[in-house]
């Protein structure tokens, strides 16, 4: 199995646990990667189904859907963002930002994002944790754009706030992906379907009960 550091922390064990009690002999090995190492491993058949962000342009692969999430600003609880209830629009570029890896499809997706806006973000860190991320976000060094279900706890324990990045939504599609015309064996079916069990309530009305 590949799988994304974010998808291992926050997927992986409540699915590996339901798959255990299914199939206890069944052997597993976790490939961490994020979407493109996940794609060139499944493409080098060194894994069988990788959970991922769905790939652009990648025919040969069957894509099976999970879930949608929204990207959202997350900051610290005395930011003045928090404080206000709301994101000045003029302020966004004027912030230090603390993003995930600069290799990763999301990093790509929020580059482009606001290239459309005409703003350039100032990414003063670079992370590849995203605890890492929330933690410094929580101390004040910079702003972080994240999915509100990776800090849930941090949201309900209102040490972070996620607010909307503006009138356009940016939106990531999560799933699982193999070779496409490859019939996915009982072990692999059950997986997926515990992915999609596990993944139901995600991304659900995310901002609007975060900020």
């Amino acid at each position: 199995i590949g799988a994304s550091p974010t998808a291992c922390q926050y997927i992986l064990p409540a699915v590996l646990r339901e798959f255990k009690e299914s199939f206890p002999k069944c052997r597993i090995a976790i490939e961490p990667g994020d979407t493109l190492e996940a794609i060139e491993s499944v493409r080098e058949n060194r894994i069988d189904l990788a959970i991922t962000l769905e790939p652009r342009n990648e025919h040969q692969f069957e894509f099976h859907p999970l879930f949608t999430d929204e990207l959202t600003f997350i900051v610290g609880a005395m930011h003045p963002w928090a404080r206000d209830g709301q994101v000045i629009r003029s302020d966004i570029p004027k912030q230090n930002y603390v993003l995930y890896n600069k290799k990763s499809y999301t990093f790509r997706m929020v580059r482009d994002y606001f290239n459309q806006e005409d703003m350039v973000l100032n990414t003063v860190i670079e992370l590849g944790s995203m605890e890492a991320i929330k933690e410094l976000v929580k101390l004040g060094l910079g702003v972080s754009i994240l999915s509100p279900w990776i800090a849930q706890k941090e949201l309900l324990e209102k040490s972070l706030v996620a607010l909307p990045l503006g009138r356009r939504k940016m939106r990531r599609n999560w799933g699982v992906i193999h070779w496409r015309g490859r019939r996915m064996s009982l072990a692999e079916e059950t997986f997926l379907g515990l992915c999609k069990s596990v993944t139901a309530d995600f991304g659900r009305g995310e901002v609007a009960n975060s900020a």
